[in-house]
């Protein structure tokens, strides 16, 4: 056998033996890719996990892969911009949990003397929808200094068996090398609900693993760590969750006063027409909740902008470029200001939407 022979043939069969390994390579990551539909997205939360970890300034701690799942509900502390001024009409309650919350981690010398001020490892707001406790929960975390974990209740199942208590205990070991850390569970009650015998048998296995690490917190005085939760269904709540959460407060809808704060809160920065009086519309929103309240200037705002853009429809109803053109800046400063029409006329609209809850509807007229 001639050299170009043995040449061809030793380019034969490494060819041969390429297209063998790239199928055999695709082969089998198509196999693991079909076995395990969330590779992917567990890739996915490792990059936006280390993304975050770099942002935050930790850059030499070691994190195992579950650590990592979890590291991905990091809150970036600089984009928290929710404090205590942005909250209104709640100064009593936050006042408590500073107390309770804040100062166990600012002023650490001060909780050390005495095993009668350890700080609660855990710390329940429950109240209606949209009263403020996520808020709450987050302006805490920024006052605190603390890492803030947002933690999703979809980050810890998992659809192999044993991979979920995996991640609950991630969730607290990630904790302790990250402290400070406040940990935030909202709609508590979906995840760590009432037990019964009809539970299936992974779930209940990871709330077990959850309270059993939720547990080795409480015997440990010189952990800063500290679990919040949020629930509106506080009759949900499994009692031995309730027990690990010494700590409750209830954020409930505001009254008359607490809405004349919020409503001045929410509208500080707008354009509102002279001498509109906060306590008379507050006095019209009774039952509302903050998030309402919010809404109701929003809607009540838009009044303005249909007024507008029907005005310039009419004066230029010929004009198809004015018609499609969007209102710069200039345009805005002919908007007038909100008036309290706008917001009286909100207030019918959301009593008969599902924005408000089914009591509102009973209400007198504004009339």
């Amino acid at each position: 056998m001639n050299k170009p022979e043995v040449v061809a043939r030793i380019a034969s069969t490494l060819v041969g033996l390429t297209v063998s390994f790239a199928v055999t390579y695709c082969g089998v990551k198509w196999l693991a890719n079909a076995l395990d539909p969330t590779k992917q997205e567990k890739q996915e939360a490792h990059k936006r996990a280390e993304e975050i970890l770099k942002r935050i300034g930790l850059k030499n701690v070691k994190l195992t892969e579950y650590e990592l799942c979890i590291a991905a509900n990091l809150v970036d502390p600089l984009a928290m911009v929710t404090s205590w001024e942005d909250i209104g009409g709640l100064e009593e309650t936050i006042e408590d949990i500073q107390e309770t919350v804040i100062l166990p981690f600012k002023r650490r010398d001060l909780f050390s003397g005495s095993s009668l001020l350890t700080a609660p490892k855990g710390v329940l707001l429950y109240g209606p929808p949209g009263c403020g406790k996520t808020m709450i929960a987050k302006a805490c975390a920024k006052a605190a200094g603390a890492r803030f974990i947002n933690l999703q209740v979809t980050t810890l199942v998992d659809k192999w068996y044993g991979e979920s208590q995996k991640r609950a205990e991630a969730v607290f070991s990630l904790a302790v090398k990250l402290q400070p850390t406040i940990i935030f569970i909202d709609e508590i009650d979906s995840f760590l609900r009432v037990r019964s015998s009809g539970d299936h048998e992974s779930t209940a296995m990871m709330k077990t693993q959850f309270m059993s690490f939720w547990d080795g917190l409480i015997t440990d005085p010189k952990c800063q760590i500290m679990i919040i939760g949020a629930t509106n269904r506080p009759q949900d709540v499994d009692a031995a969750i309730l027990r690990r959460m010494p700590s409750m407060f209830h954020i409930g809808l505001p009254t008359k006063e607490q809405r004349e704060q919020i409503l001045k809160l929410i509208l500080e920065k707008e354009d509102v027409e002279p001498n509109l009086s906060m306590l008379e519309i507050s006095d019209k929103t009774e039952g509302f909740s903050g998030s309402d309240l919010r809404e109701l200037c929003r809607a009540a705002a838009i009044y303005r902008v249909r007024e507008f853009m029907r005005s310039e429809s009419l004066r230029s109803l010929s004009d198809e470029f004015r018609l499609n053109e969007s209102i710069d800046s200039n345009d805005t400063q002919q908007l007038r200001p909100i008036l309290k029409k706008d917001i009286l006329s909100a207030v019918k609209k959301m009593r008969t939407t599902n924005h408000i809850s089914q009591r509102l509807l009973n209400l007198p007229d504004l009339d």
